[in-house]
């Protein structure tokens, strides 16, 4: 008979169901995981609210969620790296290692990449959203520390390498357009990356506030207030790093004018469409526009630095509700006036 596990299923817009679903076998090489903490991510939730993003929509029932972390129940028989009891947080990563892009170390780029919780493949890859998860053994990574923070792993991986896109953090003035997770989680990245003074924008006060808990110096409100930036545009701008985590268009062309000549724009945000950029600004001040996507070698950093210590992610976590309340964690963790980062906690 085959084993099921409860999972968080969506089967379209605001469809999302708890349903059993099945467990894997373990082979040689993977590892069986009791999944104890799931995060809620913006990705996630366009496919809760819309269905979909972009071009990729769910066309068959799918796992959401990619952020987890729990406790190792059992391993295959050619694991080396973790044994039966041991805490890991989950890669949700599955890079080929073949493809010419994982062979220049570009694995995050792989054309043959497997992605927990994504609709862009067909059938798509399920996702961390279930009690019992059985991965491949490199996707299992050591985590001596509570699931809820080691949870926060995978945001942290895509914040730290849109830090590494950056370059040199030393000293530096940077801003933050969109305080959301992953805004929080770049301005703690710049922070640990020894940037000076960061100032943060958003259209709301309750991320801000987080904001100015987690790493923000100075924080924007520009709904109530469009010109809030207007006083760092003086001399050709104030900024030497923009981290643009909003997607919005808006904001990406409002960072040039504050951005200094010869500045890094890392593009971390995903927005509906396509934007415009004021490209004679552009030139003019020889600013390098950079995207950013994904992670590869950052997920083991972010894994140690969430251990340590050395970044505190708590101030993040508005709640944690249990898999039966799925649908009603989706829709706290869609309203961004009452929610920064919302949990959900699995078998215990």
């Amino acid at each position: 008979m085959t084993e099921t596990t409860r999972a968080a299923v969506i089967h379209a817009a605001h469809d999302l169901r708890i349903e059993p679903f099945a467990v894997p076998e373990t082979g040689p090489h993977d590892v069986r995981v009791r999944v104890l903490a799931g995060g809620i991510c913006g990705s996630d939730l366009h496919y809760f609210n819309h269905g979909g993003f972009g071009t990729v929509r769910v066309r068959e029932p799918m796992v959401l969620g990619h952020e987890v972390a729990g406790v190792v129940e059992a391993v295959g028989s050619a694991v080396t790296r973790v044994r039966q009891g041991d805490k890991v947080a989950v890669n949700p990563s599955l890079p080929c290692g073949h493809c010419r892009f994982c062979l220049m170390g570009m694995a995050n780029h792989c054309l043959d990449m497997r992605f927990y919780g994504s609709a862009m493949r067909f059938p798509h890859v399920q996702g961390g959203f279930r009690d019992t998860l059985v991965c491949d053994e490199s996707q299992a990574i050591p985590a001596d520390m509570p699931a809820e923070r080691a949870a926060f792993a995978e945001p942290l991986s895509v914040c730290l390498h849109a830090a590494r896109q950056a370059g040199n953090l030393l000293g530096a003035r940077v801003l933050v357009t969109g305080a959301g997770p992953i805004g929080a989680l770049c301005g703690m990245a710049a922070r640990h990356g020894g940037a000076r003074e960061i100032v943060a924008t958003d259209l709301m006060d309750a991320p801000l506030a987080v904001m100015r808990r987690v790493a923000a110096d100075h924080t924007l409100n520009l709904r109530t207030n469009p010109d809030a930036l207007a006083p760092f545009a003086a001399d050709k701008g104030a900024f030497d790093v923009v981290f643009e985590c909003s997607g919005s268009g808006a904001a990406l062309a409002g960072a040039l004018p504050v951005a200094r000549p010869g500045a890094v724009i890392v593009q971390v945000g995903l927005g509906g469409g396509e934007a415009s950029v004021p490209l004679n600004m552009l030139v003019a001040k020889e600013i390098s526009l950079r995207g950013t996507f994904r992670f590869h070698e950052e997920f083991a950093l972010a894994v140690d630095v969430l251990a340590r210590g050395a970044m505190d992610v708590s101030p993040l976590l508005t709640e944690t509700l249990p898999l039966a309340e799925a649908e009603r964690a989706f829709r706290l963790a869609s309203d961004r006036t009452q929610a920064m980062k919302v949990q959900i906690a699995f078998s215990g």
